[in-house]
């Protein structure tokens, strides 16, 4: 099948604690397969499809990847996931 994958960035204040944020987002998708070898790669085995969210070491950002089997599905998942960490930010 084709897959897609969706590039996104969320800018943050210096102030706010990104390990925080990351650490909540875990939280709230620990049913999920999850590896955490390079930031949080959520994955969401029964749609077949994946986030991967890292902070940067250089800016206060945090960049979200995802992929989906469709371009409007990566998309979604990419928004659904930045506004979860809107919700906790």
């Amino acid at each position: 099948p084709d897959y897609h994958i969706s590039k996104n960035k969320i800018e943050l204040s210096p102030k706010v604690d990104v390990d925080k944020i990351l650490a909540q987002i875990k939280s709230k998708y620990k049913k999920e397969k999850i590896d955490l070898t390079d930031g949080i790669r959520i994955d969401f085995e029964k749609k077949k499809e994946w986030v991967h969210l890292r902070k940067s070491n250089t800016e206060p950002i945090i960049r979200i990847i995802a992929e989906a089997p469709g371009e409007s599905s990566a998309r979604q998942l990419a928004e659904k996931i930045m506004a979860d960490i809107a919700a906790v930010s």
